[in-house]
């Protein structure tokens, strides 16, 4: 599949989403994270697609991929991020997956298929056929199954890169695992959406802190953690309305 037709197919899919998931509309928000992942955007392999980053305006835990350079971070995983480096990470691995053309083999499989109610199934892995009705929540991820191992080891290891290349630390990749493993052990319902689409183990910490020492510490030295804008950032955030609630489709004839 060549850039322009995979950017085609995200583009149909990415209008389904924006029409369908509730969006931040905060210029603020926005254009914090657009303007992050494009900065990391841009030190990869793949810096000529035309990268668009949205905020989805849900408090459950996800980031997801769309073909063509497309991604969405949710809200509540924003919240659950204390410093830049750990969102560049989830940014960093996001964009890996459009680097690595993951979603692409993803997106695939739904060929054929109703496209709006299979993107809102996954979406949200709540589909009642019975009554052909779909929840929406905004809590899922765009992906038609869920990431193989080997996948999130190559997003893993392209997050890793991209950050780097950005000057932003890495360190943020593990330990924001280590976050979201903590939360999955307090309550395992409130991350169900994040591990059902990306698969996490203790293992994926320690690989990811193996790939980060083989840089060094002269490498790694003088990389940025944090800021005062991400801060801001944060603060914005808080501040913005709660989210909406989950809302239902009408019946699929």
């Amino acid at each position: 599949m060549s850039d322009s037709e995979e950017r085609a197919l995200g583009d149909e899919y990415a209008q389904q989403i924006n029409a369908q998931l509730p969006l931040v509309g905060d210029a603020r928000v926005v254009g914090y994270v657009d303007a992050l992942g494009k900065e990391i955007a841009r030190k990869t392999s793949r810096a000529q697609l035309d990268w668009k980053f949205h905020v989805v305006n849900s408090d459950a835990v996800n980031a997801f991929a769309v073909p063509g350079g497309f991604i969405y971070v949710n809200r509540g995983l924003i919240e659950r991020a204390t410093r830049l480096d750990q969102l560049a990470g989830v940014l960093g691995h996001e964009i890996g997956h459009v680097v690595e053309r993951h979603s692409v083999e993803q997106m695939k499989k739904a060929t054929g298929a109703n496209i709006g109610i299979s993107l809102l199934c996954t979406l949200t892995n709540v589909c009642d056929n019975t009554l052909g009705q779909v929840v929406i929540n905004a809590g899922g991820s765009a992906l038609f199954a869920k990431y193989s191992r080997g996948a999130e080891m190559e997003a893993d290891s392209q997050a890793v890169v991209n950050v780097i290349a950005a000057g932003i630390h890495p360190d943020g990749i593990p330990e924001f695992f280590r976050v979201l493993i903590a939360e999955r052990k307090r309550n395992p319902n409130a991350l169900e959406n994040v591990f059902a689409s990306h698969p996490l183990e203790e293992s994926r910490v320690e690989r990811t802190r193996a790939m980060i020492a083989t840089y060094g510490n002269e490498r790694l030295r003088g990389l940025t953690r944090d800021d005062a804008g991400f801060q801001l950032f944060k603060s914005i955030v808080a501040a913005l309305p709660p989210p909406p609630p989950p809302r239902q489709l009408p019946a699929v004839p």
